[in-house]
């Protein structure tokens, strides 16, 4: 069986692509601070981790709301700053942030979710959190996110 020939026709392009010159994104400027970051999915731990030592800051990681506040009740001067998820087993991030201001009023947390019916930016202001943050993260949302809770602290 003979094969059938095909042909495509393009309109000629007379004018020549233009390079964008557009500013790129520049990230918020990092910083030093020592970063608790919580969330119960270890691939999610490393990302947020990665993420942050990108940025410059010094991060301690755990993927238990439980061992976060252990380890925050054993060291809480040993952080600036905290970010938690909010869905996890056994302790949410919002009763987990609800527990660390308790010990340490001047704590700043951030709280990350997918999806959650039970917080949302208001209710977490009303608690006491500094930042309601939307997965999923990326570097320059977060970046801006930390500058912003703790340059106004």
């Amino acid at each position: 069986m003979p094969r059938k020939q095909v042909k495509v026709y393009l309109p000629a392009i007379e004018r020549r692509a233009e390079i964008d010159t557009r500013e790129e994104k520049r990230l918020p400027t990092g910083g030093s601070e020592r970063v608790l970051f919580i969330d119960d999915e270890q691939v999610l731990v490393e990302v947020g981790s990665k993420i942050l030592e990108t940025l410059g800051y010094h991060v301690t990681t755990k993927n238990s709301s439980a061992e976060a506040l252990a380890l925050f009740r054993s060291k809480p001067d040993n952080f600036d700053l905290v970010i938690t998820d909010q869905t996890m087993p056994n302790m949410t991030g919002d009763e987990l942030a609800r527990e660390l201001i308790l010990l340490r009023p001047d704590i700043p947390v951030i709280i990350c979710t997918g999806f959650s019916t039970k917080m949302n930016e208001e209710k977490a202001c009303e608690m006491g959190i500094k930042a309601f943050v939307m997965k999923p993260l990326l570097m320059h949302d977060m970046a801006k996110t930390i500058r912003k809770v703790l340059d106004t602290e």
